[in-house]
């Protein structure tokens, strides 16, 4: 499966692992599954 997270999942995953749900992480450590990020989560407010 194809997971594209959102920021929040993706600095969670690292940071703050305990403020996903067991899915989140069950689905983001299958290793069978592809995760994905949107390069809006790189951009930056002036």
């Amino acid at each position: 499966m194809k997971l594209l997270l959102d920021t929040h999942a993706f600095l969670w995953m690292d940071a703050a692992p305990t403020k996903l749900s067991g899915t989140a992480k069950s689905l983001i450590t299958d290793h069978r599954n592809g995760l994905y990020l949107s390069a809006a989560s790189f951009w930056r407010h002036r």
